[in-house]
């Protein structure tokens, strides 16, 4: 027999040790591999809440201000359930200096006033999910379009179905 196949023969004392090295790198490998998950989930919510103040802002521009008020971001949006509630989407009215018209009385009264809409998403948090369950902040997405024509058609019969 030659004397280097004892040399990889494993001792007595070494019969754990491949256990405890995948236990190791196998918790790292899982860990990052998570960590990787978790930071594309957080990129595609943020694409998400920027589509969804490019859409909020579309549908201010020619809806009626009055409709917005039933905005359901889940169902524009394909089924994807983020919980936005009103209070994190705000929709302003801007006249051509930019400032805000934003209650309803000023609405109607500076209507031909009104030049761009604005859709902010404004104080989201993100939940995580691995491997800590850590909350995100997430920051304000707005988008500012050229307002057209604001829910009211050009003969006045009424307002538009959005």
């Amino acid at each position: 027999m030659p004397i280097y196949r004892n040399f990889f023969k494993p001792s007595k004392r070494q019969k754990g040790v491949y256990v405890v090295e995948f236990a190791i790198i196998g918790s790292v490998f899982l860990v990052a591999m998570f960590l990787v998950m978790e930071f594309a989930r957080l990129l595609f919510v943020y694409n998400v809440l920027d589509e969804i103040a490019r859409r909020g802002a579309r549908l201010a521009s020619v809806c009626h201000f009055s409709q917005l008020a039933s905005f359901n971001t889940t169902s524009r949006l394909d089924g994807i359930v983020l919980n936005i509630n009103s209070a994190e989407l705000v929709v302003e009215y801007l006249d051509e200096d930019g400032v805000s018209i934003t209650d309803d009385l000023s609405v109607l009264a500076n209507f031909n006033k009104i030049r761009y809409v604005r859709a902010r998403i404004q104080g989201y948090q993100h939940q995580g999910l691995f491997p800590m369950a850590l909350t995100f902040n997430a920051p304000n997405f707005q988008t500012t379009l050229p307002a057209e024509s604001l829910g009211i058609n050009p003969d006045g019969t009424g307002d538009p179905t959005c």
